[in-house]
């Protein structure tokens, strides 16, 4: 679709554009491996928040720092330091989440030389008032550091603007999001997830400026829906595949809706006002859905995907995880059981994110459309 062309320039080049910005901007460039990292810090800074999606090359250098049953996500984006290819980053932040992370984090340090390296320690469970006290004196703590690394303050003001910008990135994002649930026809998953993973590496007021108008375009010109296929649902770790999109629509279906940190979950929930902006932050990441590292319930991952198929109507789910990502493997057998139980069909394919779908996903695709 043309009005996504701009999106799909940018996520297919995503170094090609950090480049491009810092050249322009003389501005600098702090990437992130997790949907945990607060944009609105990084956006106060004044920085390009750039998320690492691991790699579209051969994993060869990393091989010498990781075990072969790394997953791809964090070996490819090793591969992508180790051979030079972020050689525009002036800086990483690393947030406490699954253990292939926090591990990277101290090969990184060691092996690594991309600018200030950061650790964002957060708590793992999110159910207690402490950790909301304990999240919020990181969040602060973090906007300390950040800016004695890049030499210049954090102001209320300036923090204050970076909230509001992503509140309102949040909103016209989720506002295509719920489209594509009410008329599935009018939004493709490959424009979609392009959308999103540009909004995960372009400056966010220049994003802004794009999708505003964009989620005003689409909800004028599809009111209704003739769409009468089978509707997916999608969830898992999938990070950079977009080609999946290409087949589950092939088969004449669309995807309703996601659960994935580089899908809804990373645009879900607003920052509400509060005095303490530092605490309303915290908020905001402690109270959505979490993923598989985090914790807010034995069975709070299984209820929200629940509740998100019955909401979107959709007639089976999808998860599709990388290899060797135990969060979710662990997680898969409680939150299937769940799904069983409320007549939810779904299909896991386990995959490797630098591989496009094959023949054998196809095939599997295609039998679950039909069964359904």
């Amino acid at each position: 679709m043309e009005q996504f062309t701009r999106f799909h320039e940018v996520a297919a080049d995503a170094a090609g554009y950090a480049r491009q910005w810092k050249e322009r901007t003389r501005g600098r460039v702090v990437a992130t491996l997790c949907s945990y990292a607060p944009e609105e810090i990084l956006l106060a800074a004044n920085v390009l928040g750039f998320r690492i999606l691991g790699t579209e090359s051969p994993i060869i250098l990393a091989d010498a720092h990781l075990q072969s049953y790394s997953c791809t996500l964090v070996r490819g984006a090793l591969e992508e330091a180790l051979a030079g290819r972020l050689d525009y980053i002036d800086g990483v932040v690393f947030p406490h989440t699954c253990d292939s992370i926090q591990r990277l984090s101290d090969i990184w340090r060691m092996n690594v030389k991309t600018g200030f390296h950061m650790d964002l320690v957060l708590p793992a469970d999110l159910t207690t008032q402490a950790s909301l006290d304990y999240m919020t004196a990181i969040m602060e703590t973090f906007a300390q550091d950040l800016g004695e690394k890049l030499g210049t303050g954090i102001s209320r003001e300036d923090l204050g603007a970076a909230v509001l910008t992503c509140n309102q990135i949040r909103s016209a994002v989720m506002r295509i999001h719920a489209l594509r649930n009410k008329v599935p026809e009018a939004i493709s998953g490959t424009d979609l997830h392009a959308m999103v993973r540009a909004g995960m590496v372009m400056d966010r007021n220049e994003f802004l400026s794009l999708v505003t108008p964009l989620a005003d375009a689409l909800e004028a010109e599809y009111p209704t829906s003739q769409f009468h296929g089978k509707r997916i649902l999608v969830a898992g770790g999938l990070c950079n595949m977009p080609d999946l999109f290409d087949v589950i629509e092939q088969t004449g279906s669309r995807v309703v809706m996601d659960d994935l940190c580089t899908g809804s979950r990373f645009f879900q929930g607003l920052i509400e006002p509060d005095s303490d902006l530092f605490r309303a932050i915290a908020h905001r990441y402690q109270s959505r859905i979490v993923c598989p590292a985090k914790h807010s319930g034995i069975r709070a991952r299984g209820e929200a995907l629940v509740r998100m198929a019955k909401e979107s109507r959709a007639d089976g789910v999808m998860f599709f995880c990388l290899k060797f990502c135990d969060p979710f493997g662990f997680d898969y057998p409680y939150i299937k059981e769940m799904l069983d139980e409320n007549q939810v069909p779904s299909m896991l394919y386990e995959l490797e994110d630098s591989l496009a779908a094959d023949g054998q996903f196809e095939t599997r695709c295609q039998a679950f459309i039909e069964m359904l």
